[in-house]
């Protein structure tokens, strides 16, 4: 027997956590129940429809359900769910692999799964790590990130992460990174600034570096927060000319999101590792790879009884039905010409970003690609206070308007899928006006 909405809703009280959620106030309210998606739509167990807003948390690319991605997953499960590749290999794994290498920044040449983006920053810091430790430079132990960085929920993921308010609890546990600034928007004075105090401090340190790790043009978890190419390109060339290599993780940037299929085809710039994840699969599985260049995989070559082997694995590394789902996302990207669509919506984002940075309630909306960050304060453009939660109460409004947004503190994320259509991206639009509008009343 089906279960009713209600019945869901209290069972999940009584048995699940969630993430980055607090229980106190999730258990006084009525959770969502998704039922199933259908292109750039999620029905709820009720029958109401919202626009998915932010991609299955920037996960969706080509919407729910996409046929392709649909039978590439039915016909593996048919030939075998699961193989480990502790010894053993198989042929999804391998055309992904090929797949990877062929549409990544030149240089690269080795790909690593894993399951996650967080695994897919833990590997290549312990890759980076031990690649300069078997070449003769044991010194470099140390990492360089951006400030308010977010690399994932791992522990040395977390340690080259700077946002208090995730991470703080568990500074006594991880390792120190040297955090360089970071502007908030591409240009200007502040991006100078932060430039050059950046410059400063891999002059300073830059012997005892290992990595610098970075989320190419747009840091999502801050907020949206963007640097400009020349920003990264400049910190990367400086970081090489000490030594250090270069880790970026286009987990949450990668596979369409920026306009191009990875960020740093525009930062025109290769970097040593390269992560990724979200958007691998289409949003379909669990799926991370760390790509690697050669250089970086002959550091770990050597005879069985030297161990210099990279001593990391998961059990579901490489799992065939992701692997499977991800090559037939990776092939719509040509087959469907995904980025000339979004090529053809450039004019449509600009004039509603345009519409929303002209209400009085919204102080700044940065965009690059799909990715959009909407900071949100008072009509008489002050911020709103920290107990207000307007951002969560903004979010919860556009669920009443057919509407999926995820709120960072007071900045609404806006992040639909790389196949929105332009009536849909309307909808999106004019479903957070209504939001907002809502709040504003409410206040």
């Amino acid at each position: 027997m089906e279960l009713t909405t209600e019945q869901l809703q209290a069972i999940d009280k009584e048995v699940l956590w969630h993430p980055f959620t607090q229980h106190q106030t999730w258990d006084t309210q009525a959770p969502l129940v998704i039922s199933h998606g259908e292109g750039c739509w999620l029905f709820d167990t009720d029958g109401q429809r919202y626009l998915d807003g932010i991609s299955s948390l920037w996960t969706n690319v080509h919407g729910h359900r996409h046929p392709r991605i649909d039978a590439a997953v039915q016909a593996q499960l048919a030939r075998c769910a699961h193989s480990t590749m502790l010894g053993l290999t198989h042929a999804p794994a391998i055309e992904l692999a090929q797949l990877l290498i062929e549409k990544a920044p030149a240089g690269l040449q080795r790909v690593f799964y894993s399951d996650s983006g967080s695994s897919a920053v833990e590997i290549a810091l312990k890759m980076a790590f031990q690649c300069h430790a078997q070449t003769g430079q044991a010194q470099r132990t140390r990492f360089a990130s951006l400030k308010d960085a977010y690399h994932g929920d791992t522990l040395g993921a977390v340690s080259v992460g700077s946002i208090d308010l995730f991470h703080k609890v568990y500074r006594p546990l991880l390792f120190e990174p040297i955090v360089l600034p970071a502007p908030t928007r591409p240009g200007g004075k502040e991006e100078a600034e932060a430039l050059e105090q950046g410059l400063a401090l891999l002059e300073q340190h830059g012997e005892e570096l290992s990595a610098l790790v970075v989320e190419p043009l747009v840091q999502g978890a801050a907020g949206m927060k963007m640097h400009s190419p020349h920003f990264l390109r400049t910190l990367i060339d400086a970081a090489r000319a000490k030594g250090v290599l270069i880790v970026a993780d286009e987990v949450a940037v990668g596979f369409g999101r920026m306009g191009s299929l990875f960020a740093m085809e525009i930062v025109e710039r290769s970097p040593d590792l390269l992560c990724l994840a979200k958007g691998l699969s289409g949003g379909y599985l669990p799926l991370a790879a760390t790509l690697a260049t050669q250089d970086v995989y002959e550091a770990f070559l050597g005879a069985p009884e030297a161990y210099r082997q990279f001593f990391h694995g998961h059990t579901f590394t490489g799992n065939p039905l992701a692997c499977a789902a991800s090559v037939a996302s990776l092939r719509l990207f040509d087959e469907e010409d995904r980025l000339s669509h979004l090529r053809d919506l450039e004019p449509l984002f600009v004039r509603h970003q345009e519409a929303l940075e002209a209400r009085d309630d919204v102080r700044e909306c940065r965009r690059r690609g799909v990715m959009m960050g909407v900071d949100l304060v008072t009509a008489s453009g002050v911020p709103h206070p920290p107990e207000r939660r307007a951002g969560h109460l903004a979010a919860m409004a556009a669920r009443t308007h057919g509407l999926i947004l995820r709120p960072l503190g007071d900045t609404l994320v806006i992040n639909p899928p790389l196949t929105i259509s332009s009536d849909e991206l309307t909808h999106l639009f004019e479903a957070t006006h209504r939001a907002l509008d809502d709040l504003a009343r409410s206040a």
